[in-house]
């Protein structure tokens, strides 16, 4: 899949200001339990879940119509009892040609048979709008498992199912998943996990997917919102940096081209951000509306490029991890690696950030350009924790004091590589779960000989350009550019 989701999940904000909502008034609401609601594509039609009279079983699937957008709702209909049992039915999720409608049922004694676990999810069918829907298929085993599967949300192409998945007893934390096919006519492949940009320890829920494909909408309690649950947005991208250098050029365009007129997923980035199973014309579109914009990698936590030219404020280009200056370091606009740079002057000179990961928590990944410095003094390290990257104090070789952890774990790693030649360097460190590599001008230049059983844990915030405990002969005398910090192990 040709896609990234970006940003983590961000509460449902914009370039946009929503309106205060409406309640849809006795027409469509009832006395009873009325949710989960999907409009058909042109907005005409409104299906929902409600346990109101006149139903075949607990909850039913209803729809309510209307002429136009500017009509009032008609009453809603009962969708029968081809769709509706004496069981549950909730969620609905109504294909874009209106042709195809996804549900769940419910857990326990009410689901209905032929499922294979807590919620399953189930699909009918109409031959055309006038028709009536068919009986309900269940999505099978490679689709519903033992667990709950329900929130169906499919994607306007038809091609991608996003659901979430929890305990069947309703008591844990649900995840966000997708589940993809070929085309419409294809078999439903296995869910993947949306993983931890989306879903997070707490209720992730009841995704819903824009016509666009561009966000994706979901339910959640985390923290950071204003109840119990929150509604939440992340974006989901084209994966358009096809070689990974974090930039769409020529070489992007040429792999594109070597595989026109063929399958091929990970070029296949049009018209939706998923592409289309073909690459052509559609994805060398999206691809030129890129051209020569940087693409950062969303495994990038943390990014200060240290362009600024005034203030005592580092921006964080991919997050809220602003950071702030102390000591007076002076801003150097033009005499950066990438662009601007800061100097700083060895005496009482620093950066500050607020927390970013704890070493221990998995692989991870620094790097940082860097010119000037003296032995001993440090690039970053973390607060009440570790140097993380500095030269060491007796000949200015590259160095982290982030030891392993367990019997028999290395101390210090030491390369043989001088970095306060007054030269620039690129200079990175890499943690991928097992070993600990340092990184000089992107040549491995040290690595643990055996495998560490985890590194030291500290939730502190970030130095750059001083000790861990701001110890004096620990700041930096010289310039530090362009520091990333990643959520796994790159290998420049």
């Amino acid at each position: 899949m040709a896609a990234i989701l970006a940003g983590g999940g961000g509460k449902v904000y914009g370039d946009f200001t929503f309106g205060n909502p409406q309640n849809l008034g006795p027409v469509i609401n009832s006395p009873s339990a009325d949710a989960g609601t999907c409009f058909s594509a042109d907005s005409l039609e409104l299906y929902f879940a409600s346990n109101r009279p006149g139903g075949f079983g607990s909850y039913d699937l209803w729809v309510s119509t209307r002429q136009s957008m500017n009509d009032p709702w008609g009453p809603p209909i009962n969708l029968g009892p081809a769709v509706n049992s004496p069981y549950t039915e909730i969620c609905p999720s109504i294909s874009s040609d209106g042709l195809t409608l996804y549900f769940s049922d419910d857990w326990d004694v009410s689901a209905r048979p032929g499922g294979y676990g807590g919620f399953d999810l189930w699909v009918t069918n109409r031959a055309t709008l006038s028709d009536l829907w068919g009986p309900p298929v269940n999505l099978g085993p490679t689709v519903n498992s033992s667990n709950a599967d329900l929130y169906p949300s499919i994607s306007s192409d038809g091609l991608l199912l996003f659901f979430d998945c929890g305990p069947a007893s309703l008591s844990g934390p649900d995840d966000i998943l997708v589940t993809r096919r070929a085309t419409v006519s294809d078999p439903w492949g296995t869910p993947v996990n949306l993983g931890p940009t989306v879903n997070s320890s707490f209720f992730d829920g009841a995704p819903s997917i824009s016509a666009d494909g561009s966000t994706l909408y979901f339910m959640s309690g985390r923290p950071g919102g204003y109840g119990s649950w929150d509604l939440w947005q992340v974006s989901i991208e084209p994966l358009v940096d096809f070689n990974g250098d974090e930039i769409v050029d020529i070489n992007d365009l040429v792999k594109l081209i070597e595989y026109w007129g063929q399958s091929e997923p990970s070029v296949d980035i049009g018209p939706m951000p998923w592409g289309d199973g073909v690459v052509d014309k559609e994805d060398l579109e999206v691809l030129m509306s890129y051209w020569q914009q940087e693409v950062l990698p969303v495994t990038l936590l943390a990014y200060w490029k240290l362009d600024e030219t005034e203030g005592s404020i580092a921006k964080d280009s991919v997050g809220e991890l602003d950071c702030t200056l102390h000591g007076g370091p002076v801003w150097q606009p033009t005499a950066g690696k990438v662009n601007g740079t800061l100097q700083l002057d060895g005496i009482d000179d620093y950066v500050s950030t607020p927390f970013v990961l704890n070493p221990a928590a998995g692989a991870f990944s620094v790097f940082a350009w860097i010119k000037g410095g003296a032995a001993g003094q440090v690039i970053i390290s973390q607060v009440g924790g570790l140097n993380w990257l500095l030269a060491d104090p007796s000949g200015g070789k590259l160095m982290t004091e982030l030891q392993g952890t367990g019997r028999g774990a290395a101390p210090t790693l030491l390369s043989q590589t001088i970095i306060t030649d007054g030269n620039w360097h690129r200079i990175g460190f890499v943690w991928d779960g097992s070993y600990r590599t340092l990184y000089v001008d992107d040549v491995e230049v040290a690595k643990d000989a055996q495998a560490q059983t985890g590194v030291a844990s500290t939730y502190g915030g970030l130095h750059i350009g001083a000790g861990k405990n701001l110890e004096t002969g620990s700041f930096w005398s010289g310039l530090i550019d362009d520091v990333r910090i990643y959520d796994r192990a790159v290998t420049p």
